[in-house]
């Protein structure tokens, strides 16, 4: 009697009212589908993670020789004399938008948060087309055939960026590379589980909690910066991060709480919620620490999106939905083309978000991101003439405030280490 009450608990949804067997319905359980999606992820995991301990546990880059030598070199232990935890404090920081002069600096943040916008706006508009019409209906009466597998999509977004990031880095000269290949595994097994969970929240949790949720991400990705990163915040970031969230919360849930009627939230969205915000935040911030490396963006976006690929096309196989996929493409061209459109939009927001990361961290990352969902509702009541509330615009206001205290106390803060390299170099 336990396990059908837990089921009923955890998976309200997925259990029918006229009596349908847990079996039959086990591929609506979420959990179920998780644990299937990670089974095509171990098929590489896991031989994997024994290939690196046995490479590490023979020594074989003092011992090793052959055709596949720089090949197992490059994979498991980079060219960099130091091949240690990301953590080492020998490897020199990447700029994180200190150096050069402020109007350059403001002029960079300006172009990567206008580039993050208009890519994932775009790319936003695009990807609900493909989810939600059908292809192949002649007429309006006919119903058509409408295209489920999220995950094949990623994989077209994926190969898409890893196809031009690696053409770029054959065409352009790019630093030597010195990271070890398998690092970027993580932050693609991490950003690959968090898409899954953030559209999977959608259909257990009620709007509010998921403006809550989105708005409030900045405070766990600086957490998750402590614990990968271990980094260290001023007690102005906390605050001003605070604020940002609770005036986007403040705007998104006055301005748009009418056209998304409240559902209710279950405890498995609540479970699958917090997976999409530690799975996020530890994406950004894996990132933000392999740029220590001194790679450029494109060599990020390369190494990335090659273990995206890897995980989600043997995922794809297990299931047998790679072919069912590409089918479907060859018998609708309209999906085709909005396909490759999808995956050009996201490619280009890749760019943009690694170059972000490199030039200003995680943090900052995390909130032109937050601040894009407050935008695209304020260009909307600027183009359909939508009435923005009193507690909206409050929370537009106390955007704007977070925004400029942190503005001002970063260039005191630098202005202080100006002031004080000087005295250092006299004593």
């Amino acid at each position: 009697m336990v396990w059908p009450a837990l089921v009923l608990l955890l998976f309200p949804f997925t259990v029918a009212a006229e009596g349908l067997s847990l079996l039959e319905g086990w591929h609506d359980v979420w959990l179920f589908r998780f644990l299937v999606n990670m089974l095509g992820y171990s098929t590489i995991i896991i031989p994997g993670y024994f290939l690196i301990s046995y490479f590490k546990r023979t020594n074989y880059l003092e011992t090793g020789s052959g055709i596949c030598y720089p090949v197992i070199r490059t994979c498991v232990f980079g060219s960099e004399a130091k091949t240690g935890l990301l953590d080492d404090a020998s490897i020199a920081p990447r700029n994180e938008g200190e150096s050069g002069s402020s109007v350059r600096q403001a002029i960079k943040l300006i172009f990567c948060a206008a580039g993050l916008q208009a890519s994932y706006l775009t790319w936003g508009v695009l990807q609900e087309r493909v989810m939600t019409r059908s292809y192949g209906a002649m007429t309006p009466e006919e119903e058509g055939e409408k295209f489920k597998d999220s995950q094949f999509l990623v994989f077209m977004n994926r190969i898409l960026a890893l196809t031009v990031s690696g053409l770029w880095c054959i065409l352009f000269k790019q630093p030597r590379h010195g990271a070890p290949m398998y690092k970027y595994s993580f932050a693609s097994l991490s950003n690959i589980l968090s898409s899954w969970c953030q559209y999977e929240a959608l259909k257990y949790i009620s709007f509010p909690t998921q403006v809550l949720a989105k708005a409030s991400k900045v405070i766990p990705v600086m957490l998750m910066g402590k614990i990968v990163s271990r980094k260290s915040y001023e007690y102005w970031e906390y605050f001003t991060a605070v604020l940002i969230s609770v005036g986007v919360s403040m705007f998104l849930l006055s301005s748009t709480a009418s056209k998304h009627p409240s559902t209710v939230t279950t405890f498995s969205g609540i479970i699958i919620l917090i997976g999409y915000i530690v799975f996020d935040s530890f994406t950004s911030n894996w990132q933000d620490n392999l740029f220590k490396h001194k790679m450029s963006s494109v060599q990020m976006m390369f190494g990335v999106n090659l273990f995206s690929c890897l995980f989600t096309v043997g995922s794809l196989l297990e299931q047998g939905a790679f072919f069912d996929s590409l089918a479907f493409m060859t018998r609708h061209s309209e999906f085709a083309f909005h396909a490759v459109l999808l995956s050009v939009c996201s490619a280009c927001g890749q760019l943009f978000i690694f170059y972000t990361i490199n030039q200003f961290g995680a943090a900052v990352f995390t909130i032109i991101m937050t601040l894009r969902q407050a935008i695209a509702i304020l260009l909307s009541c600027f183009l359909y003439g939508h009435a923005v509330t009193i507690v909206g615009g409050f929370g537009i206001a106390l955007v704007f405030v977070a925004l400029f205290l942190r503005v001002y106390a970063r260039s005191r803060m630098k202005s202080g280490r100006r002031l004080a390299q000087p005295l250092t170099q006299k004593v």
